[in-house]
């Protein structure tokens, strides 16, 4: 530095000496804590301010300030001083880890003029996207693979190499045999950035083959032992599983499906399944690679799961650009047994959120004219709860959704509690509930945060119906959903809950109970020759109208190009709403130790209801569905 003093040398001098240097073997990691929080240039203990003073790169000032803020901070001292002293503005950081690099022995590198042209087509290819994701973060760059008097070492390069646990993070990210070696930022940056940009042209230019997989190529690669833990390991970083899975995302989200299902059948292979328009279908089997691998490559990329945690349950999720479009994937991971109940497996089901999907416009949520105009008063209506209900995978989020996006104006401040947030809606404030934030405590909270409308994702139970039903009765519209199978049993879960029958009966403006049922493919469905007529009669349908009705079946099996062959094209609702007239709500009132479903179900159809069945019937009779599908939808569970 410019300016230096006599004072500062006989100072640095002195910390220099052996007798007040620090004993021990210098790690990095841990830190000395200071004898007292008053500065005393004498009892400097970190080897590279010492360092740093010595070769005068720094004012004793400097490390004065640094000290100062150091033993003030909480926690402060768990950490080296040096580190402090780098944060200082005036000091050039770089000079500082240049000197933390020397005092712990680490090799420095250039990487000026090194050619990332030649890293892809060596050691990068050989580097997973989520490997890379985890060096771009940490701001290590892999350089080069060199040979040394202990074997072939990957090069790693970083402007940090003396950070706590960096070692180990390397070798959780799959790399095995390593050397840590200085460089300056400015370099690692570049080499970083130019790599980066790269890879991202190279992985456009795979992704229009990606089908392509060969799956055939051999694992034995010396230079993949580099970072390999066993055969298991490279087959993980063969790029065709990454293709292969890269494939699965975006064929998924094509083909409009909800899940995608990655497992390992009987027979030892893996088995990816779609879920499309409500049931699975098999899309992919792959007998070339061990199961635990491509496993292993889905839980790499996918965030917030750890690939070395094979006995619990996980949750993550993964983002990508398909198509010119964000789409968010939720990730479930789930320990199972394999075949010969020996070995530890894990299915992983990925649900697609894809907000394109989202409805804004109430009519195309296929709701019948005297349904659709109950579900629009009840959503408006100023306060009072609007019940969604059926099994999961019903569709009712989707109505939610539907509802709030209908409603939501920069008047009214709506908030919802969910688990998980599915889908992102524009100037609604959503609470997403996790470990640390339970559904009771949410609603708790949100009566403190002047909401005008709530959406309570489940009423799972008394203390969650309560603050539901709490906020329909003190002036505010809520929206909940539960798990019944019409209308009216909906009101019999929450009296066995434990809720008094009036709050019940004041609190509830409408019951909606609703169903997804496949379209038949418009293109390639084909008249029915011939149907039972008892089969008919039970579905309600009268003889008179027979003759009047033309009936489809699905052609399954065929070349259509729109439905693939299924038969089936997209669902729609078939629902059943309920309007809490004033004869229904004293109906409630009544009811003394049960309330009488059949009763308030024949009360609703005399007012005008009309049933799940009328409403797949219609849609029958529109040439829409067909009688099979309306028979499983319509009579599964009942």
């Amino acid at each position: 530095m410019a300016e230096s003093s006599k004072d500062q040398r006989w100072q640095a001098d002195a910390l220099a000496r052996p007798d007040s240097s620090p004993s021990g073997n210098g790690s990095a990691g841990v830190p000395e804590s200071p004898d007292s929080t008053t500065f005393n240039p004498l009892d400097l203990r970190d080897r590279v301010v010492i360092k740093l003073l010595y070769e005068e790169l720094v004012l004793i000032q400097h490390v004065q300030a640094a000290w100062d803020r150091w033993v003030k901070k909480e926690g402060g001292t768990s950490y080296p001083l040096w580190r402090e002293l780098a944060e200082d503005p005036e000091i050039d950081p770089e000079i500082v880890f240049e000197q933390a690099a020397i005092v712990y022995s680490f090799a420095t590198i250039s990487l000026e003029g090194m050619d990332p042209t030649d890293f892809l087509k060596g050691l990068g290819a050989r580097i997973t996207a989520d490997q890379w994701a985890g060096l771009e973060q940490l701001r290590v760059a892999p350089v080069k693979i060199e040979e040394g008097s202990e074997g072939r070492r990957v090069i790693m390069a970083t402007h940090d190499p003396a950070r706590q646990d960096l070692m180990r993070t390397l070798q959780k990210l799959g790399f095995r045999e390593i050397e840590i070696r200085f460089a300056k930022r400015v370099e690692v940056d570049g080499f970083i950035d130019e790599v980066r940009r790269r890879r991202k042209g190279d992985f456009g230019k795979a992704a229009e083959g990606m089908l392509a997989f060969d799956l055939g190529a051999s694992v034995d690669d010396p230079e993949r032992a580099l970072f390999d833990e066993d055969a298991l390991e490279a087959e993980i970083n063969r790029s065709a599983l990454i293709n292969l899975f890269e494939a699965t995302l975006k064929e998924a989200v094509r083909q409009g499906a909800s899940d995608v299902h990655i497992f390992p059948n009987a027979r030892k292979e893996i088995e990816i399944r779609l879920r499309i328009d409500g049931e699975l279908t098999s899309w992919h089997i792959e007998d070339r690679v061990h199961p635990e691998a491509f496993l292993a490559v889905v839980k790499d990329n996918s965030i917030n799961v750890d690939r070395f945690e094979r006995e619990r349950a996980q949750d993550g999720f993964i983002q990508r650009e398909i198509d010119n479009a964000l789409i968010r994937f939720r990730v479930s991971v789930l320990p199972i047994a394999n075949a010969e109940m020996t070995v530890r497996s894990e299915s992983i089901v990925i649900r697609i959120l894809d907000d394109r999907k989202v409805i804004k416009d109430l009519r195309k949520l296929g709701l019948a004219e005297s349904a659709l105009e109950r579900f629009e008063w009840a959503i408006h209506q100023p306060y009072g709860m609007v019940i969604l209900t059926g099994p999961t995978g019903s569709g009712k989020s989707t109505t939610l959704y539907a509802a709030l996006s209908h409603v939501v104006t920069p008047k009214v401040n709506v908030l919802t509690v969910e688990d998980p947030v599915e889908y992102v809606i524009p100037e609604v404030r959503q609470v997403k509930l996790s470990h640390k934030l339970s559904l009771d405590q949410a609603l708790r909270s949100i009566l403190r945060h002047d909401p005008d409308i709530v959406m309570v994702g489940e009423m799972r139970d008394k203390d969650t119906a309560d603050l539901a039903i709490k906020l329909a009765n003190t002036g505010h519209l809520t929206f909940s959903t539960l798990h019944t199978n019409d209308a009216p049993s909906s009101i019999s879960r929450l009296y066995k809950m434990g809720i008094e029958p009036f709050l019940i009966a004041y609190a509830i403006n409408l019951v909606v109970a609703q169903r997804l049922i496949r379209t038949v493919c418009q293109d390639c469905k084909a008249p029915a020759t011939s149907i039972e007529k008892s089969k008919l009669s039970h579905l309600g349908f009268r003889p008179e109208e027979l003759d009047k009705i033309t009936f489809y079946n699905a052609t399954e099996g065929g070349k259509c190009k729109t439905c693939r062959g299924v038969g089936y094209k997209g669902r729609r609702a078939i629902t059943e709403t309920m309007p809490f007239t004033p004869e229904i709500r004293e109906m409630i009132v009544e009811a003394e130790e049960a309330i009488d479903e059949a009763a308030l179900g024949r009360l609703a159809i005399k007012q005008g209801m009309l049933t799940l069945q009328d409403s797949a019937r219609a849609m029958v009779i529109a040439g829409e569905t067909t009688i099979e599908e309306m028979s499983r939808v319509v009579f599964s569970g009942l």
